[in-house]
């Protein structure tokens, strides 16, 4: 076998319920702290208030959309001089991203610029980081289990990570609970997130015997409980979606991405749409251009895959990316036009693509034209 490496968060809670638990387990951390929510506080409102009542100095900051450079250092500003001991998020993915990065800025000493990949200097975090815990309220990133966070460069035109051992949550608490009600464009596009990760990660090169085992169960289970949740809302569903989501996040970390993930970073960087709409606009592309140029153990992963999707939607192995794209358009899933993204942009896009991290996974080496098939087709 192969020798591999396993990077997971220490604790994870997975549960209904399991919420309830988190004021103490916080508290444990220290007595002070930052607690990072959505737009509104209200959907962390009992967390914050058990914190306090609990005897925590907590200060709430916003992260009303996928953090930016400029939001980091607003941020940074509000928290630095209280000397927080522990940094918690709850929310979805663009939350967590804004919750790990403070995580890991909070106690550098240099401006956060310097420490981007690509943009910056790409200093290295220094040790230790503050504790981070996570409490996703979507299903969908994985982002509780990674340790990188995604930060938006408008300027640049991209969106670049912040990575370091330490930014990987001490605690993770998913509570399916947390996701009922969710906005229906929501959990489909959090929820196509899930499913690119894990089918990206299962047919990457880089997959081993545990990102298997994580990843090629959950790809039909995931596509069936997206299924039950685009009908009606379903708390069996939310509580699958929540596991495919955390499997999703523990595997990318190990196994990486592919040409999905490639793509969709550079269009959000441009682009104002929600991440997981456009990873759902290039995964049957991507998937079918994948299956046509593979060979040996990859053209037999991709085959696999596409016979798990046959199953959940109902169609032959063959028409199975087709059946994807169609499936996805009668619920609500919109082009890469329709998302905003203008067809000027392609050549920037595949080549600001190809020299990603995450197409480095892809199981078929692709080509600039190959790229820009791709995002006409998505």
């Amino acid at each position: 076998m192969t020798p591999f490496a396993l990077h997971t968060p220490p604790r994870v809670l997975l549960g209904r319920a399991e919420a309830a638990k988190a004021p103490a387990l916080i508290r444990a951390f220290g007595d002070q702290g930052v607690v990072v929510h959505g737009a509104t506080p209200l959907r962390a409102a009992w967390l914050i208030n058990a914190l306090r009542d609990a005897g925590c100095a907590v200060t709430p900051v916003a992260c009303a959309q996928e953090p930016t450079l400029a939001m980091l250092e607003a941020a940074l500003a509000k928290v630095r001089g209280l000397s927080p001991q522990w940094v918690v998020a709850i929310g979805g993915g663009a939350v967590l991203d804004m919750g790990k990065a403070l995580a890991g800025l909070i106690p550098a000493p240099a401006p956060a610029i310097d420490y981007l990949e690509i943009v910056g200097r790409g200093l290295v975090l220094p040790d230790p980081t503050l504790p981070f815990i996570a409490l996703p309220t979507t299903a969908g990133t994985g982002a509780e289990a990674t340790k990188n966070a995604v930060i938006g460069l408008p300027d640049h035109g991209r969106k670049v990570s912040l990575r370091h051992d330490g930014l990987m949550a001490r605690l993770v608490i998913v509570d399916p609970a947390l996701t009922d009600g969710c906005p229906r464009a929501v959990t489909l596009a959090s929820g196509m997130d899930a499913v690119c990760q894990v089918v990206e990660t299962y047919v990457s090169p880089r997959a081993t015997p545990c990102t298997d085992a994580l990843t090629r169960p959950a790809i039909g289970a995931g596509l069936a409980a997206l299924q039950r949740l685009m009908q009606a809302e379903d708390p069996d569903a939310r509580d699958q979606m929540a596991w495919v989501s955390l499997s999703s996040g523990m595997a990318l970390a190990n196994g990486g991405l592919g040409a999905v993930h490639g793509l969709a970073g550079p269009i959000g960087g441009v682009c104002g749409a929600a991440h997981g709409a456009i990873c759902g606009a290039l995964l049957a592309p991507v998937l079918a251009l994948n299956r046509s140029r593979a060979t040996g153990q990859a053209a037999a992963r991709l085959e696999d895959v596409c016979q798990i999707i046959a199953a959940a939607l109902d169609c032959a192995p063959q028409d199975a990316p087709q059946s994807l794209a169609n499936w996805g358009k009668t619920v609500g899933l919109l082009s890469l036009r329709e998302l905003g993204l203008d067809p000027a942009l392609h050549a920037h896009i595949a080549e600001a693509a190809l020299t990603s991290s995450s197409m480095k996974g892809n199981p078929v080496v692709l080509t600039k034209s190959d790229a820009l098939m791709l995002l006409k087709q998505a």
